[in-house]
């Protein structure tokens, strides 16, 4: 594996169980230090697709390579000490205390106790390290699963449904460790069902529904591609639009304008040039409002509406192709 070889290569990927296609044509390329976020419905593939990169099933269609490497060879036997999984549903040995459910696991990664403690200290368990695990909340089974998953610094993390059951300020403290992570060049998968929390944290999205690729590319392709409304909050608003009338056509609450994307700049600088402006706060569209929109598109639709943004290349420099532009 060379410095520019992608940790996750994906190449029309699929999964087939008898008649029933799971996972279908999946293009992706993830690189060193790349977040990407996974979305969709329950039962749209993103399970399967993390089973696939673990090599836990095999693809039924289409190629893999994870750090340049089959997952499905010998070869890929190292490399998987490099990767950390946390599954949605974390199960351990409910006789086993803490501190020997993570023991047990970095003796499997060959990582010293010095770092299991350090673990757990970090996650907040030190206090039950020597409680069985029957005794733990849900809460701390999952800070003890993200222990885990966190074993030996991987350079590959796949989380399904990190957050669930943590408490506001465990949820903050695991989005630092995910962006200390990201910075020393980790890859990151995130699959959650809670956007607004995962939008700051993620340098592309992708949107599965069905087994099929809806969408995927940085937070501002996919608001270009898109074309849906900002929003802008500006109190007062009722004293600017006996100004300017032409305002109201967009207005969408007593102090809201839904405002076109073509639009924007002439809006704002009108608003701007108003002596009773007192503030205003834009707010592009949201992930969660993203979301929805690629969920509700045919395919065909979202064909046209995307191959006429003409995005821009990412961070990385690779285009936004959805798989129905690129097939």
């Amino acid at each position: 594996m060379t410095a520019t070889t992608p940790i996750i290569s994906l190449s029309q990927t699929g999964k087939r169980y008898q008649q029933f296609d799971a996972l279908q044509a999946v293009d992706l390329e993830l690189q060193a230090g790349e977040v990407l976020g996974l979305f969709g419905h329950n039962g749209a593939g993103k399970t399967t697709l993390m089973k696939i990169v673990l090599g836990v099933i095999p693809a039924s269609s289409g190629t893999v390579r994870i750090f340049g490497v089959d997952p499905q060879s010998r070869q890929a036997w190292q490399s998987r000490r490099q990767i950390g999984y946390l599954p949605e549903n974390v199960s351990f040995y409910d006789q086993l205390t803490g501190l020997e459910v993570l023991t047990y696991f970095a003796r499997l990664k060959q990582v010293g106790k010095k770092d299991v403690l350090a673990l757990l200290a970090q996650v907040g368990l030190t206090h039950a390290l020597k409680r069985q695990v029957k005794h733990y909340s849900k809460g701390m089974r999952q800070r003890l699963g993200l222990a885990q998953a966190f074993l030996g610094d991987p350079k590959l993390l796949l989380l399904d449904e990190p957050t669930v059951g943590l408490d506001p300020i465990a949820t903050q403290d695991f989005y630092q460790r995910v962006d200390q992570l990201k910075s020393n060049g980790t890859s990151v998968i995130l699959c959650s069902h809670v956007l607004p929390g995962v939008e700051q944290h993620i340098d592309r999205a992708m949107i599965l529904a069905g087994g099929r690729q809806k969408a995927i590319g940085t937070l501002a392709q996919l608001r270009e591609a898109a074309n849906l409304p900002a929003t802008l909050r500006v109190p007062a608003l009722a004293a600017i639009l006996t100004n300017a009338p032409e305002l109201a056509q967009w207005q969408t609450g007593p102090e809201q304008l839904q405002i076109p994307e073509a639009q924007k700049i002439t809006v704002l600088r009108q608003l701007l040039g108003d002596p009773q402006l007192q503030d205003l706060h834009l707010e592009p569209p949201s992930l969660e409002q993203l979301y929805q929109y690629y969920l509700n598109q045919n395919d065909t639709p979202l064909q046209h509406a995307v191959a006429s943004s003409a995005p821009q290349p990412d961070t990385a420099g690779r285009p936004l192709t959805p798989p129905e532009v690129a097939s």
